[in-house]
């Protein structure tokens, strides 16, 4: 029996480790067949406790499963979000086992590139999605590691756009965002910015939730005081604007509060359908890690050029969640 200091799910055969504590302290799991021939991918996601990386592992488990074989796979993911010490490493750990790729959807743009640096000197194909590692860091370490995500300006363009439109000019705007170091993050604030100022609206509040749901609930109480003519809330990630929803519901304000989201994790179908939160994007999570493992194949298969590849994103109404009903 293995003693595990993290907490370990095996689903379906498939260990996913959810990195807590020193690295020793994870090296007793090692779900990858010693002597194998397959390449042997390892996926080191964000936090587990979130929806939108548990329907990432479900995809990428999905793939495993229908070409297994083809590859081995082994999931890693953290505790929260802002543990970017053990994220670190668990990429140590996947380099001492000796994996043949990395899928990574980094916590943090910068500090997971020294790590990275070190697994592309082990002669690791290291391919980047969800949250874009930052460029000017990757240059500085002389690797190129390529992104494999959608454009998350554009898409925090979209569904700002939707959410203000039919609120009138000087409305006054809240953005919630994610960790402020993650590019993701600065991107989605940046887009949500650029469509407050195309309405004409006062952004009055920018923090950071940490893409937390609790964190963001208690942030909108404050807002609630502080701004009582507070119009709309523009969340970075579904977990926020979950939050933002649930304080105003305990507030019991006799007026409607505008909340937009992003990810389009299932927790939040209920809210758009009630008009709780009018919006949120989709971008396919349950995909993305997908895209990186075959990515990662073909980069193991054949000498090729890792560019870039933009993926697609939906913006997700009422109207759409009707639909996809029909």
């Amino acid at each position: 029996m293995l003693q595990v200091l993290g907490l370990c799910l095996s689903v379906l055969g498939l260990s996913v480790l959810i990195g807590c504590g020193s690295p020793k302290e994870t090296e007793v799991i090692d779900p990858l067949s010693v002597g194998s021939d397959k390449p042997r991918i390892a996926l080191v996601m964000k936090s587990l406790a979130n929806e939108f990386f548990v329907n990432m592992a479900s995809g990428a488990r999905a793939h495993n499963e229908a070409n297994a074989n083809s590859y081995e796979l082994v999931i890693n993911g953290i505790r929260n979000e802002s543990d970017l010490a053990q994220q670190v490493a668990l990429v140590d750990q996947m380099i001492g086992i000796g994996v043949d790729a990395i899928v990574i959807a980094p916590a943090d743009s910068k500090a997971l590139v020294p790590a990275l640096y070190r697994a592309v000197n082990a002669g690791i194909v290291v391919i980047n999605i969800d949250n874009r590692l930052e460029p000017e860091v990757l240059l500085d370490y002389q690797i190129q590691i390529p992104f494999i995500g959608p454009n998350n300006r554009s898409g925090a363009k979209l569904v700002g756009d939707y959410a203000l439109k039919h609120l009138g000019a000087d409305s006054q705007v809240a953005i919630l965002e994610g960790i402020p170091s993650a590019n993701n993050s600065i991107q989605r604030r940046t887009g949500f910015e650029e469509a407050a100022r195309a309405a004409d609206m006062e952004i009055v509040s920018l923090q950071s939730g940490e893409w937390d749901q609790a964190k963001a609930a208690q942030i909108t109480s404050g807002l609630l005081s502080q701004f009582p003519e507070l119009d709309a809330i523009l969340a970075a990630n579904d977990n926020m604007a979950l939050g933002a929803a649930s304080a105003i519901g305990m507030a019991g304000l006799d007026r409607t509060i505008t909340i937009a989201g992003f990810d389009n994790i299932s927790a939040i179908h209920p809210l758009i359908e009630s008009g709780a939160i009018v919006a949120t994007v989709d971008q396919f999570g349950d995909q993305l890690a997908v895209f990186g493992i075959e990515y990662a194949l073909d980069a193991l298969e054949r000498d090729m050029q890792l560019d870039d590849k933009e993926t697609r994103l939906e913006l997700i109404t009422i109207g759409s969640l009707t639909t996809a009903k029909k």
